[in-house]
């Protein structure tokens, strides 16, 4: 009779320890000064939404409140949430230099304070898909979304330059064993797969937005200085592993570069989701 050894399990990831760490690396930095850049993406976001005056919605990890300016923009009714406090002092100030009455609240995206079907519309831009447990966040944006109501997010594709950004840092610093990668997020299949059972429809549409900036090293000084997972990998290595991740990274925006010139002009892909609850 043969042995067979049996096939070793996946490491069960911390997820505690995961989103400590997360948490630290998102209040390094000042990511306001990226963020606002991608304003755009919470409008479009809003449109495919076709937000009515009047609904509920919650953004869920808002960062400095893309989404929901856009939101209050519309005449919605707008709790913006984060777990880093720092983040939303960034979005209370734009709200309150806009002259926008909107709801900031601490709250982790994993376990969000709200009693189900609260809200009429659950989005996020480039926010929910960086939490570790990927499919505890799903239930509860389905959760706290009323039935008929909708979720909608903007998620970086896995081949984006985003997507191949965090691939790369990756390679210098690895992730925790048996976390999946937050792009993932940006695959319609994977999509179906955490919603499962959860939702009626889920339209799935890719775009892309376009990285405008002086120059490529101009956009490593930026994200290095600004962009807190960057300034966290950065602050990892030695002297050594930082030019090579540099040079990686000036690699990879070579590639992708369309300006014809010194400047850099990178459209990364996300996938636009409206999902039917």
């Amino acid at each position: 009779m043969t042995n067979i050894a049996p096939t070793p399990s996946a490491p069960t990831p911390d997820f505690a320890a995961v989103k400590a760490k997360q948490q630290v690396a998102w209040g390094t930095g000042n990511y306001a000064v990226v963020g606002t850049t991608l304003q755009i993406v919470g409008e479009q976001l809003c449109e495919a939404l076709d937000l009515r005056a009047g609904q509920t919605v919650l953004d869920v990890a808002a960062g400095n409140g893309n989404a929901t300016l856009a939101a209050a923009r519309r005449w919605c009714q707008v709790t913006s949430t984060d777990y880093v406090p720092a983040l939303l002092d960034a979005g209370r100030a734009r709200a309150e230099a806009d002259g926008y009455d909107i709801a900031f609240r601490e709250a982790d995206a994993e376990a969000l304070p709200f009693a189900d079907g609260t809200f009429d519309v659950v989005l996020s831009t480039f926010g929910v898909m960086f939490t570790p447990n990927q499919a505890q966040a799903a239930s509860e944006l389905a959760r706290v979304c009323r039935v008929g109501g909708k979720i909608g997010m903007a998620n970086w594709t896995p081949n984006s330059f985003i997507g191949q950004l965090f691939k790369t840092i990756g390679r210098f610093i690895p992730p925790a064993a048996g976390v999946k990668s937050p792009s993932l997020w940006g695959n319609a299949a994977h999509l179906e797969d955490l919603f499962a059972g959860k939702v009626k429809a889920i339209h799935a549409t890719e775009r892309q937005f376009t990285f405008r900036y002086r120059s490529p090293l101009h956009w490593i000084e930026v994200f290095r200085t600004y962009y807190g997972p960057m300034n966290r990998t950065f602050g990892a290595l030695d002297a050594t592993q930082q030019a090579a991740f540099t040079e990686a990274l000036l690699e990879m925006m070579a590639e992708r570069n369309v300006s014809g010139d010194d400047t850099l002009v990178l459209p990364s892909a996300y996938l636009e989701v409206v999902i039917e609850r």
